[in-house]
């Protein structure tokens, strides 16, 4: 990785996984100006999960959208004073939850739906009501 303020080489002075969230914490300094920054290493789900629409093998496909994701969530979780803190916990719990039901890296949009309102239920009913009315 090169420097954000120089474009120069940089180390890593200290590095955490964070595992419920499955990325990875580096804390950097410059070789040359000393700059110290922070970097967050996360999958890119856009690339790594295909949503096929149909059953069939050759139905039409789509790549995974994180943001889409997380906006419906959003959208049932807004009656919440701190809603923009559960939609971003809960679709990370969510995309967690279908990667590891998705070993061939693909998945329905039945799938993500019924992911979503089984994590919702657990979380807030109402949440899960106002989900479902949109997404059925």
């Amino acid at each position: 990785m090169v420097c954000i303020y120089c474009g120069n080489k940089t180390q890593v002075t200290n590095s955490r996984h964070q595992k419920r969230l499955n990325r990875g914490w580096r804390r950097r300094e410059c070789l040359t100006c000393h700059a110290i920054f922070t970097t967050i290493e996360e999958a890119d789900y856009t690339s790594s999960l295909i949503v096929r629409s149909s059953a069939a093998k050759h139905g039409p496909i789509s790549h995974f959208s994180r943001d889409k994701l997380f906006v419906s969530i959003l959208k049932a979780v807004g009656h919440r004073e701190t809603a923009l803190e559960d939609a971003s916990a809960l679709t990370a719990t969510i995309t967690a939850k279908l990667l590891l039901g998705a070993p061939d890296a693909t998945i329905s949009p039945n799938t993500i739906v019924q992911t979503a309102l089984e994590t919702l239920r657990r979380f807030d009913v109402v949440a899960a009501i106002q989900y479902e009315a949109y997404h059925k």
